[in-house]
């Protein structure tokens, strides 16, 4: 059986159109720009005649976004109510959904889906399973795609993630001059060829080589893009945050920080939450929303204690968390290269900056 296919750019329409009548399909749509130099997307979900364009990087928003929700109910129960009676427990509903498939992403990148490997760790395999992520998880596709360009911040090459994905989807594709190949990369994926079969056929070995010179051509420009850089390799991050844990860097960048927290909900490794309960009549509710280490209250306890009072801890306690913690504890830093936080901070610190000041404090 082949694990490779072809289809036609015409093919990949009527396709995508069978699709959106059996699933709720997403994909980055360009967005209106205003005055930005780069070409932005944005995921929307494909309705009535839309189409999906072919996003040449990732989308504006992280992955992560389709799993855990900014905010959302994970728990609901009910309180004793005035008559004594006490009704059973209740879960949120998005828990309570079948196993089939019901959603497909479209247009995800390398970067978002190496990043992911950090929320399955989170999510997934800790001591709990967190069981709305697992459920959203199994019910959703994802086809992902071939980077054809790069935007300035983009720098996956420097933590050894390619501009192509090589495993964690269902399907990707990868453009040619007048369709695309199709990888195969699960049951699911070979489940909707199968269903899909006559706008597909077997890849031809001259397509497969078409492909890798593309994707060569790709990689080559992106070194050239980040060899001026001089970008801190992947295996030297975790000794610098332990040699470099009281340096003057975190004091030095902290100081355009306006603890808004973008940087956290736009990073797709980022994943920390904050659990509270919302009394509606006899229903207590428990509700998750993002939270954010550069808050001001992010780590403060009962009675007032504050280990990371100040900013320059919380952003120090950001990057152990990234280039520490992680590498220990899933063998990987939890960073793709995306650049998205690059892109959203107000305050212009730059993540690929600090680790280069931290390196450059160290050699001297």
């Amino acid at each position: 059986m082949h694990t490779t296919y072809y289809i036609q750019a015409v093919g990949l329409d009527g396709f995508i159109n069978k699709l959106k009548k059996q699933f709720r399909v997403f994909a980055p749509l360009e967005k209106a720009q205003e005055r930005q130099k780069e070409k932005d997307y944005a995921y929307r979900q494909l309705n009535g005649e839309t189409g999906i364009c072919f996003n040449p990087y990732r989308a504006i928003e992280p992955l992560k976004e389709f799993f855990t929700y900014p905010q959302e109910t994970v728990c609901s129960y009910f309180e004793q109510d005035k008559k004594g009676t006490v009704p059973s427990n209740t879960t949120d509903g998005i828990a309570l959904r079948g196993q089939s498939p019901d959603m497909i992403i479209f247009g995800v990148k390398a970067c978002d889906i190496a990043a992911h490997k950090v929320q399955d760790f989170v999510f997934l395999e800790g001591v709990e399973v967190d069981s709305s992520y697992r459920i959203r998880r199994q019910n959703t596709i994802i086809i992902s795609g071939d980077c054809t360009d790069f935007k300035r911040v983009c720098h996956c090459l420097a933590w050894e993630i390619l501009p192509h994905p090589t495993e964690g989807f269902d399907l990707n594709l990868s453009p040619l001059n007048d369709g695309y190949l199709v990888d195969v990369g699960s049951l699911k994926g070979e489940e909707l060829i199968g269903q899909y079969k006559d706008y597909f056929v077997p890849a031809k070995d001259t397509q497969l080589s078409a492909r890798r010179k593309k994707r060569e051509n790709l990689i080559d420009r992106l070194k050239r893009h980040l060899l001026p850089q001089n970008l801190v390799p992947r295996n030297r991050v975790q000794s610098l945050m332990k040699e470099g844990y009281n340096l003057d860097t975190w004091k030095e960048f902290m100081r355009t920080c306006v603890e808004c927290g973008g940087c956290n909900f736009i990073c797709d490794t980022c994943h920390c939450f904050l659990l509270s309960e919302k009394k509606e009549e006899y229903i207590n509710k428990k509700i998750r929303t993002w939270d954010s280490c550069l808050y001001a209250n992010y780590a403060r306890v009962a009675g007032g204690a504050n280990p990371l009072r100040s900013r320059a801890q919380r952003l120090r306690n950001r990057f152990m968390k990234k280039f520490d913690f992680f590498v220990d504890n899933l063998g990987m830093p939890a960073c793709c290269g995306c650049g998205r936080c690059i892109e959203v901070c107000p305050g212009k610190i730059d993540i690929r900056e600090v680790l280069k000041d931290l390196a450059s404090k160290l050699q001297k």
